[in-house]
C-alpha cells in the first residue's frame, strides 16, 4: 500500500516504504535458503537487533527466566520445574559425553540429540515415554531460540517422537480399600497412603492435593466440600467430601504445615517411590502412581 500524491513528501515517503519492502524481502529470501525461518527472526534482523545468546545454556537460562516470571500467572511451578530438570539432565549429559559444560548453538545437531536420548534411557534410566517427554521439553527451548533469531537451524528436523501405549490399569474398589486399611506401621508410608487414598476418593491430582489449604474446605447445608481450581487447567472444581476423605482431613488437622497447606506433602518423585513400597506391602502388582 502506497500513499497517493505527487508532492515531494509523498514521493519521499513512498520511496522509504519501497526500501522497507525490499529490505524485508531480501532478508526473507536469504533466510528462506536456510532451514529455520520465523517472523521474529526477520523482525530482529531488519531492526538490527541481536540477542546476546550464543550457547544452549544461555538459551536455557533466557527461556527459564521468562517462564519464571509467568509462574502463578499463566504457567504452573511444575512447568518451571520441567525446564529446570531438562537443563540439569542436558548439563550432566554434556559433561559425561563430551567433557564440556556448554555447546554453541551451531553445534546442536541431530547426533547430539540422538546421544542425549540414549543417555536419558540408559544412564538416567528414564522409560521410553519419559525420555520422549524430556526431548519434547528440549524442543520447546530450540523453538524459542528460532523465534528469537539466535538458532538458525532446526536440530529436531530428522528426529521423530514416538510415545509407546501404556496400560496403567485401574485399582478395583477392593484394592483401594486394601491400601486404605493396611497397617503399614511406618509414618512416612502412612502419610503417603493417606494422601493417595484422599486423591482416589476426590479425583484430585497430586499437585491439586498438595495445593489444598483449610480455606478450600467449605461447609454448605451441613456438608463439607472442596472448592478449588485445578492447577493444570485452571478449571474450578467442587468435590463433595465423603466419610473417608473427611476422616483423613481430620487426622492431619491438628498440625500446621508449610505455607498453610492442608496436608504435609513430599515431592512427587518421593511420593511415587513410597507408593511402590506400599503396593508391595499390600500385595498389589499394579503400579501405583500419584
Amino acid at each position: 500500500e502506497r500513499v497517493k500524491g505527487r508532492s515531494t513528501e509523498v514521493l519521499s515517503l513512498n520511496l522509504e516504504l519501497d526500501n522497507i519492502q525490499n529490505g524485508l524481502q531480501n532478508i526473507f529470501r536469504r533466510m528462506e535458503l536456510g532451514d529455520y525461518l520465523s517472523l521474529e527472526r526477520i523482525k530482529m534482523e531488519f531492526l538490527g537487533k541481536k540477542e546476546d545468546i550464543g550457547t544452549i545454556m544461555e538459551l536455557f537460562d533466557r527461556h527459564i527466566a521468562d517462564v519464571k516470571k509467568q509462574v502463578g500467572v499463566s504457567v504452573s511451578s511444575a512447568t518451571l520445574q520441567k525446564y529446570n530438570l531438562c537443563k540439569k539432565h542436558f548439563t550432566a549429559f554434556l559433561k559425561s559425553k563430551y567433557s564440556r559444560t556448554d555447546l554453541k548453538l551451531s553445534e546442536l545437531t541431530y547426533v547430539v540429540l540422538h546421544d542425549f536420548d540414549l543417555y536419558l534411557r540408559t544412564t538416567v534410566g528414564q522409560a521410553p515415554n519419559t525420555a520422549t517427554k524430556t526431548l519434547k521439553t528440549f524442543k520447546t527451548i530450540t523453538l524459542f531460540g528460532g523465534k528469537l533469531g539466535v538458532l538458525h537451524h532446526d536440530p529436531f528436523v530428522n528426529l521423530r517422537f514416538h510415545m509407546e501405549p501404556v496400560d496403567r490399569g485401574f485399582l478395583t474398589d477392593e484394592e483401594i480399600l486394601r491400601v486404605a486399611n493396611k497397617d503399614l506401621g511406618i509414618p512416612r508410608l502412612e502419610m503417603v497412603r493417606d494422601l493417595f487414598v484422599f486423591a482416589c476418593f476426590t479425583g484430585l491430582a497430586y499437585i491439586d492435593v498438595a495445593n489444598l489449604t483449610p480455606d478450600h474446605i467449605v461447609t454448605m447445608d451441613d456438608k463439607q466440600w472442596i472448592m478449588t481450581k485445578r492447577q493444570k487447567t485452571s478449571v474450578e472444581t467442587n468435590v463433595l467430601l465423603l466419610d473417608i476423605p473427611r476422616a483423613i482431613i481430620a487426622k492431619y488437622s491438628h498440625k500446621t504445615y508449610r505455607d498453610g497447606k492442608l496436608f504435609p506433602v513430599l515431592t512427587n518423585q518421593k511420593t511415587n517411590s513410597y507408593l511402590k513400597e506400599i503396593a508391595d506391602l499390600c500385595g498389589i502388582k499394579k503400579k501405583l502412581t500419584f
